[in-house]
């Protein structure tokens, strides 16, 4: 084995040259980093045809990267930002731009990108890749909403380009929905063009305290109100680092926009909602942010709003004591911890009954290759996704624990 590594090592450093950094991990897996997207298209067509197994990688900070595979795709050196069109609203990126880059590059701009992720240092492909929302989720849509183009090298080395770089730019086959939240199905993403708002004026967040069946309540009575925040979070007291579950409640917008929706919501809301200061409200935000990488399993559920009691119940059931946070508007529940593959199947095809899909975010390979990501809950969904894989990587050599092994 180490011989057929050190190999494979030689022949893509005569292969790429320059275009690529070779490098090994403590471990002694190899990782390559293509400097550009042709070499990375040149890796994946050689990789094909020499039966080499390939996991792709963003910056290690979100998913282990311990898939088995002959050698590991890094899109670390790919890390411009190409443009940011303020007047087209789209920021258009290589993959391996961290996330608080392309935010600084788009606030220097005047313009912002309405995506929170789970994880403090991700990638634009990893955030694309994972299709992983945060509590902005509940006022702009998934990440797949806010991507209009992508290009993506396939398993077989092609390079497939989709979607425009203009909001109205709709036509042809939506690559850039399919794309987002493959886990690295389909090929290694290059580049994304993503949508952009400009910076809200005003930024407020209001938050309550009080038992879980309390607060739910009280969301549901702000959605009643006819006020969608750009957020409305139901956290766990380990989630909120509280003693007690919280309900947080984020507006943006002009100035008086907001304060009007501020005064609805507390006077909609059978709770009192306290105004946090902006520093303790982005510290607030900020912690939620990475609190899933402090645990080795996360996972969502997704379910209808009017069904969210019943959801946190099945995971108070089935899984451990972890941080739970539940964005109200999508119906999303995401809890961290350390589950085994055992807890966690139950809990999928418990879930699947109640139509409720769990999704596998993030947790060591022996649990996502048992698991996969994604668990069918529905006839013919893993024969769709077993004929698109086929598609993009016929030779089958892209290490992504898509489906749930039988």
């Amino acid at each position: 084995m180490a011989g057929a590594q050190i190999d494979i090592e030689r022949r893509i450093r005569t292969l790429l040259g320059s275009g690529a950094e070779l490098e090994r991990s403590e471990a002694g897996a190899l990782q390559v980093a293509p400097r550009n997207e042709g070499a990375t298209a040149l890796l994946l067509k050689t990789s094909a045809e020499q039966g080499w197994r390939v996991r792709i990688e963003g910056t290690g900070h979100w998913a282990p990267g311990d898939g088995t595979a002959d050698l590991a795709v890094t899109t670390r050196l790919l890390d411009r930002v190409s443009e940011v069109n303020s007047a087209d609203l789209v920021v258009s990126a290589e993959a391996g731009v961290l996330w608080n880059d392309l935010r600084t590059a788009a606030a220097d701009e005047g313009m912002w990108i309405a995506i929170d992720h789970p994880g403090s240092i991700r990638s634009v492909g990893s955030v694309v890749a994972t299709g992983t929302s945060g509590p902005l989720r509940s006022g702009f849509g998934a990440v797949r909403d806010h991507v209009l183009g992508v290009t993506v090298v396939t398993g077989d080395g092609r390079i497939i380009r989709s979607g425009g770089r203009v909001v109205k730019n709709v036509a042809g086959f939506d690559l850039p929905k399919l794309i987002a939240g493959s886990f690295g199905a389909f090929g290694v993403i290059t580049s994304v063009t993503l949508r952009l708002r400009a910076v809200p004026r005003s930024d407020l967040t209001l938050r309550a305290a009080g038992s879980r069946d309390t607060l739910c309540g009280a969301a549901q009575e702000i959605l009643a109100a006819g006020i969608t925040p750009a957020a409305l979070e139901l956290l766990s007291p380990t989630a909120a680092a509280a003693r007690e579950w919280n309900l947080a409640v984020r507006l943006v917008g002009g100035d008086a926009e907001v304060a009007a929706t501020r005064d609805d919501a507390c006077g909609a809301a059978s709770v009192t909602l306290s105004e946090l200061p902006s520093a303790e409200a982005s510290r607030y935000w900020s912690a939620l942010q990475g609190a899933a990488t402090d645990h080795p399993v996360t996972l969502r559920l997704a379910t209808l709003p009017t069904s969210l009691d019943r959801a946190l119940d099945l995971v108070a059931h089935h899984l451990p004591e972890g941080p739970v946070d539940v964005a109200v508007v999508p119906g999303i529940v995401r809890w961290s911890g350390t589950g085994s593959v055992e807890e966690i199947r139950l809990l999928r095809h418990t879930a699947a009954q109640q139509e409720m899909p769990l999704t596998l975010e993030r947790a060591p390979w022996s649990i996502r290759s048992a698991l996969g990501h994604f668990g069918a809950y529905r006839e013919g969904v893993g024969r769709l996704v077993g004929a698109l894989r086929h598609t993009f990587d016929p030779a089958g050599i892209l290490s992504a624990a898509v489906g749930e092994r039988p």
